[in-house]
């Protein structure tokens, strides 16, 4: 497509109500289900409502991009001026049929759109968390009653998601530049977070109030939040490093472990695989990117992945001695092993889709988990105020 088309807005109004209509289904459902429950418990709800659809947006687009179908539609927000695949079946015949290996496919078509509802639907639930928040804020000046988590944060994770939108549209229209895609995915992991922080704070509001003589002191659980936070440091580094190599479609550079194409260390050239501004799949002069570049990438993420490896069994070791902390403990033990498995599965099975998706989700369920532990281990809950609920 030309320059003047790749962003079509034409099929906008029909891609907002398909979003809409979509965010309606779950929270028709939570409306139901928590029709008479408090205040607290339904915010809590829908937070995590959307959090799980949020996670699961993560793992579409991990499939959308390791299906190769990033650019299945290659105008933004609709395909070819539609607001579906239907719609766009003859152009998208026409691409198909000019290069029939190609980017553009009816199948890949289709991943691609339903990760774009799928956001949208995301979106959606967001803005009604962000109006709900302003409208208990609005409500609590009138009320003798207040359960309040300051609405920014809820403003914030609305603003949040409208910058990655801003990222898939770049995605697209940038063919796939490999840092604006390595970007996007760690917005949707910050995305995860910021949900993860506002639930663990609703849990705490919804949960009642402990006996005295058996809970667990704030203060004694502060000092594990340095290693907790040493910990989202490395998952986050990590993530940083395997978005690289996934976006530079770099996993088969090494295809054995846990050597690399027979040697311990082989011919690398770090400087032009972490040349950051470039085009996919070469340099920023347009030569063609070398397979030692892709190999520096690969390895690179495995050398920090066995950093990253200590670190969090470090952290899963200092949280050993806190019964109110195992729950979280067990999910980052099994969490870093299925990582370790689905690495390696990705080197020595020849990058299996089912492994790859998993191993993208694990890395968001370990930043998930940790920022759970961050607000465990702190006074997180103290931006917390309630009242009569």
């Amino acid at each position: 497509m030309d320059a003047q088309t790749l962003y079509d807005f034409s099929p906008w109004a029909r891609l907002l109500s398909g979003g809409a209509l979509l965010s309606a289904l779950p929270l028709s459902w939570l409306w139901w289900r928590y029709r008479d429950a408090p205040r607290v418990r339904r915010r809590l709800a829908l937070t995590m409502l959307t959090l799980f659809l949020s996670f699961d947006l993560v793992m579409v687009g991990a499939f959308t991009r390791l299906t190769d179908s990033g650019l299945g539609c290659p105008d933004w927000p609709g395909c070819y001026g539609h607001a579906s695949p239907i719609g766009a079946s003859v152009p998208i015949a026409d691409a198909q049929a000019a290069m029939p290996s190609g980017p553009v496919t009816q199948q890949k078509a289709w991943v691609e759109m339903l990760h774009r509802y799928l956001a949208m639907a995301v979106g959606a639930l967001l803005l009604v968390l962000a109006g709900w928040a302003w409208w208990d804020r609005w409500q609590a000046r009138h009320a003798t009653w207040r359960v309040h988590i300051s609405p920014w944060w809820a403003s914030a994770t609305l603003f949040w998601v409208c910058v990655q939108g801003l990222f898939g549209a770049l995605t697209v229209t940038m063919k796939l530049f490999p840092a604006i895609v390595s970007l996007h995915l760690l917005g949707a992991y910050g995305l995860l977070a910021l949900l993860v922080l506002q639930a663990a704070w609703w849990g705490q509001a919804a949960a009642p109030t402990p006996d005295p003589a058996s809970s667990v002191p704030a203060l004694t659980l502060q000092h594990l939040r340095l290693p907790v936070a040493l910990g989202l440091v490395a998952v986050l580094l990590q993530a940083m490093l395997g978005a690289w190599v996934s976006t530079n479609y770099a996993v088969l550079a090494c295809s054995e472990f846990p050597m690399c194409q027979g040697q311990w260390w082989p011919a690398m050239d770090f400087a032009a695989g972490f040349e950051i501004w470039r085009p996919l799949g070469s340099s920023a002069d347009g030569a063609i990117l070398s397979f030692q570049a892709l190999t520096a990438i690969h390895y690179g993420h495995r050398l920090f992945a066995l950093l990253a490896t200590l670190v969090l069994a470090w952290v899963f070791w200092r949280l050993r001695a806190q019964p109110a902390l195992q729950t979280p403990r067990r999910y980052l033990g099994l969490l870093l092993l299925a990582q370790l498995l689905t690495g390696l599965s990705n080197v020595v099975l020849d990058w299996p889709l089912a492994a790859a998706v998993l191993h993208t989700a694990g890395a968001g369920a370990l930043v998930a988990v940790l920022t759970w532990l961050y607000v465990l281990t702190g006074s997180g809950a103290r931006t917390l105020t309630t009242e009569k609920v």
